[in-house]
């Protein structure tokens, strides 16, 4: 079986707690799925879960240090199991997602735990406390206001762009947004469930709310403007340069390996040293080339699947690098 890039990634991340606001959050661990925290006046919520019950205790801790107030919600920005499997962790609690996040869940949610799993094991410490999939309790459409207390939390199905559902937290009168994996910073977009022509859109329409402050879904708690507006630029550009070089490619009869290699050698110089590179360029380009070819609804993907598109795109590089 072919190793995957994240297989041998096996560093523990530091975290950082960044006070957002008072009583606003950022969980985040260099480059590793982050979380957000949310304290209104009698209740907390976490937006994103961890991927494991274990992981979530970790989270947890951090909001037992700086309140004792329940943790009655948690927030699904998307279905991926890294970001959903922990939540029951966070016992007593409400999850909430969008209603084509549970769609999701329904169609390629085993799917997707079981490939996760076997694609990047370090970020699934303590998987054999997982009971299964997380369904949630409350699903919405388009959009939901809750008020924990005097505090407005707005939680909207931004538009399509990681995935079909994606969802992000915000607070209009704090200016912070939690935006899930529509924005990264310094971190490699995920997009092999992505929609690379609604993309675009998706991050004007959260740029349009006006956010000071973001957590993005990889990488540090964004705490200033120009931070806000450098994770979304570069995301933008990210996302943008793939779909080019998989549109150009489709367009002249390219395969999907000489698609990869292009796009290998152009986008390297510019984002190679972004965090997971390496691990995420062959699924996103994967995916990108079905979309270019016309598969609006992106194929799921299985532990088997993996397997065969890691060895056709990386057989090579990763034999003499040692990682098969």
């Amino acid at each position: 079986m072919s190793g995957f890039a994240s297989s041998n990634d096996l560093t523990e991340k530091v975290v950082s707690f960044d006070e957002l606001g008072p009583g606003l959050f950022g969980w985040t661990a260099e480059g590793d799925p982050n979380s957000g925290i949310v304290i209104g006046d009698d209740s907390v919520l976490v937006v994103d879960a961890q991927a494991t019950p274990k992981m979530a205790a970790d989270v947890i801790a951090r909001v037992r240090s700086v309140t004792d107030k329940p943790i009655r919600h948690v927030v699904l920005s998307h279905y991926h199991a890294v970001r959903v499997l922990g939540a029951s962790g966070y016992q007593g609690a409400e999850i909430i997602a969008s209603d084509v996040t549970r769609d999701l869940i329904v169609e390629r949610g085993q799917q997707d735990m079981d490939s996760e799993i076997g694609r990047f094991p370090r970020l699934f410490r303590g998987k054999e406390s997982i009971p299964g999939l997380t369904w949630p309790h409350v699903v919405f459409h388009k959009r939901m206001t809750l008020w924990m207390g005097r505090r407005e939390v707005q939680i909207i199905q931004i538009g399509r762009s990681h995935t079909a559902g994606d969802t992000v937290v915000w607070l209009p009168k704090e200016k912070v947004c939690f935006a899930g994996d529509v924005v990264e910073f310094g971190a490699t977009p995920y997009c092999g469930d992505a929609h690379f022509t609604d993309w675009p859109a998706t991050l004007a329409a959260l740029k349009a709310l006006g956010a000071e402050k973001l957590v993005p879904g990889r990488g540090r708690s964004l705490l200033s403007l120009k931070d806000v507006e450098e994770g979304i630029a570069g995301t933008a550009a990210f996302t943008s340069d793939l779909f080019a070089i998989a549109k150009a490619g489709a367009a002249k009869g390219a395969t999907l390996k000489q698609v990869y290699d292009e796009a290998m050698e152009v986008m390297r110089p510019t984002y190679g040293h972004w965090v997971i590179f390496e691990h995420c360029m062959p699924f996103n380009v994967s995916r990108a080339y079905d979309e270019a070819k016309g598969l609006d609804h992106p194929r799921i993907w299985t532990a088997a699947r993996d397997v065969e598109m890691w060895q056709s795109l990386e057989h090579g590089a990763a034999a003499k690098s040692g990682e098969i």
